[in-house]
């Protein structure tokens, strides 16, 4: 039951990672003009990553001091899963199974 629920959170935590990688690349080919954001299937997409990724971001954001154009809270969201929460969550599963 512990190594499921383990299993499930460090699966959902990757799911996330790679949503955040295509929400970052589905916006850098809509804003070169490579997707057509016109285009019904292309704009739901995007609001479908959007509303996957906007709620954790926006609250990145607004730790971030402003660095003019560039958007550096989808990096900071993935390093901090990456060397924050997964370890983390690494250790207390360590930790239940010692109990």
């Amino acid at each position: 039951m512990l190594f499921g629920l383990f299993f499930l959170l460090m699966r959902l935590l990757t799911i996330y990672c790679w949503i955040l990688l295509l929400s970052c690349i589905f916006i850098n080919l809509c804003m070169f003009g490579i997707l057509d954001s016109r285009n019904q299937l292309v704009w739901k997409v995007g609001v479908f990553l959007n509303r996957l990724t906007e709620p954790v971001l926006e609250l990145v954001r607004r730790l971030l001091p402003n660095l003019g154009g560039i958007d550096f809270s989808p990096m900071v969201v993935l390093l901090g899963i990456q060397y924050v929460l997964q370890p983390l969550l690494v250790e207390v599963f360590r930790t239940l199974l010692t109990r």
